[in-house]
């Protein structure tokens, strides 16, 4: 039995779901796997700018027990979009509101936020073409069905996207317990993107320094932080709070 429904597996029928506009979530090639129809592949996907992953055969064998020829490919079970439908399928009564995502690579916890967003009614969500969580079956069970209401985009740089969204007006908040300013303290009134941050280490420096808020969340036991879709959730909905009381 496939732990994944959503692959597809040897060259040929990988290469024909990329040419076929098939969202591809990941694309595994064996280590050292040569020959013509493997560099053809590897063409096709630097053409449609996918990232491919070396990996040990052994990873192949995990996915599929059946002859995958050194190629596997996952099948992402939604179509992504651009940010410019995100911005444009906003009611016009309402006050855009987008989560983001820097390095959250757990698909359970990518799926709780996913969950929790759609919730709050927020707008869309935007995630790294790499360093982040698949959106794949484990995803799709943790966000109860969100994942096929709210839309994703994919963006290959984080820096240029936040900064394309502060041009259109919107505040980029990080959710980080390193801040003194609460988020009781901040106003989510305006156009707002909330930053999450990978598990372990939180939003990387870099895409910091372009926030324009940086919040903690109060907490008052002896655990020092909260997982990162509890902390999604709790930022969220302060900003549903702050927004019902207009």
């Amino acid at each position: 039995m496939e732990k994944e429904k959503n692959i597809v597996f040897g060259i040929r029928p990988v290469a024909e779901a990329i040419q076929s506009g098939k969202q591809i979530e990941k694309l595994y090639i064996r280590k050292g796997a040569e020959g013509q129809l493997m560099t053809e592949l590897r063409d096709l996907a630097f053409r449609h700018r996918l990232r491919i992953q070396e990996v040990p055969v052994e990873k192949l064998n995990r996915l599929t027990k059946l002859n995958h020829q050194g190629v596997v490919a996952q099948i992402s079970p939604i179509e992504y979009v651009e940010l410019s439908d995100i911005l444009e399928r906003v009611p016009e009564d309402e006050t855009p509101l987008i989560v983001l995502f820097d390095g959250v690579t757990d698909v359970r916890n990518f799926g709780g936020i996913a969950r929790s967003a759609e919730c709050a009614g927020a707008h869309g969500l935007i995630t790294p073409l790499k360093n982040s969580a698949p959106v794949n079956s484990d995803a799709m069970r943790s966000s109860a069905g969100a994942l096929n209401r709210i839309p994703v985009c994919r963006v290959g740089s984080i820096r240029n996207t936040l900064k394309a969204l502060q041009t259109e007006g919107f505040q980029i908040v990080a959710a980080t317990e390193k801040s003194r300013k609460l988020i009781y303290d901040a106003d989510f009134r305006k156009p707002t993107v909330i930053v999450m941050g990978a598990e372990d280490t939180g939003i990387s420096k870099e895409v910091l320094k372009l926030c324009d808020e940086q919040l903690a969340i109060p907490l008052i036991g002896a655990i020092e932080s909260l997982n990162v879709a509890a902390a999604a959730a709790v930022m969220l909905f302060e900003v549903v709070r702050q927004r019902i009381g207009d």
